[in-house]
């Protein structure tokens, strides 16, 4: 099967994980509205039966547990047969931990990391190869604000994000010279179904934290929250974009609240910078890493 790769055109290849709900579900519906063919995936392939029905063979609906590093390889090398390229790979699949850093016990941490981290990397070291081969591809990491900045209550889901940003930036540098794009979307608060049982677990509380937490979550509540339907133009113009952004912020939020974060860390850091010269000593020349 023969593709000219063109950035601009419409009629893209996707792979997306968590297809069943939130952005997933949004963009996977955008996608085919468009005409593009997706290979939607989700841990129940009951929770995304409606795509096949609605619209046919431009989808391939696969079970996908991103925990599962044999399941993700079988899900990535199906679909690129299926279709015979992939040309965006949308790694979306993750859930949030509410927990102050002494109440999240370290099962809780390695479950919340296999899946936000661990799970992407199976993902993206699954597509490469393929991407490589073919000469093109485009991967696109969720990410969220919140892998710039942090807040109180959700530290340990911020620091997958702040891992995963980094895990990125390392990948786009290293897949440039095969004709592999990376993109990392940090959306802010949407009204998305983030806040669900299936995307957001507690870990066992402790009664000294409950009324901090409670405060902490009755704010989350009252935040201003964007609409996901206004979401997908975005999206694609990301990824029909010849030279897209290595970071995009999705939402009018983030960048004034990171700007205002940043400003304050080189505040910092300036602040202090005499101290950080004095550190350094005496100049060393020295060959090992």
């Amino acid at each position: 099967m023969t593709h000219q790769n063109d950035n601009t055109s419409a009629n893209k290849v996707w792979f997306i994980t968590g297809a069943s709900r939130g952005f997933g579900r949004v963009w996977t519906d955008a996608a085919l509205k468009r005409g593009d063919k997706v290979a939607a995936t989700a841990r129940t392939l009951s929770s995304i039966a409606d795509f096949k029905e609605k619209y046919g063979t431009n989808v391939l609906t696969l079970e996908l547990d991103v925990t599962k590093p044999d399941q993700v390889k079988t899900a990535i090398t199906k679909a690129h047969a299926h279709f015979g390229r992939l040309d965006i790979v949308l790694n979306n699949a993750a859930y949030g931990l509410i927990a102050t850093i002494e109440e999240a016990s370290a099962d809780d941490i390695r479950a919340l990391y296999e899946t936000n981290i661990i799970g992407s990397v199976s993902v993206i070291q699954a597509a490469l190869p393929l991407l490589r081969k073919q000469g093109w591809g485009h991967i696109l990491g969720i990410s969220s604000n919140v892998g710039h900045v942090t807040l109180p209550v959700i530290g340990y889901y911020a620091s997958s994000k702040w891992a995963f940003e980094a895990i990125h930036e390392s990948l786009a540098a290293e897949v440039q010279s095969f004709g592999i794009k990376v993109t990392i979307i940090e959306p802010g608060a949407y009204a998305t179904e983030f806040g669900s049982p299936d995307s957001l677990k507690f870990a066992s509380g402790l009664a000294i934290y409950e009324e901090f937490k409670t405060q902490f979550l009755n704010g989350l509540q009252t935040m201003e929250r964007g609409d996901p339907a206004a979401t997908p133009g975005a999206i694609f113009k990301i990824v029909d974009a010849e030279n897209p952004p290595l970071r995009f912020f999705l939402g009018s939020n983030s960048l004034p609240w990171v700007r205002s974060t940043y400003a304050e860390r080189l505040a910092t850091w300036e602040a202090w910078e005499s101290v950080s010269i004095e550190a350094q000593g005496n100049l060393v020349k020295n060959n090992q890493f």
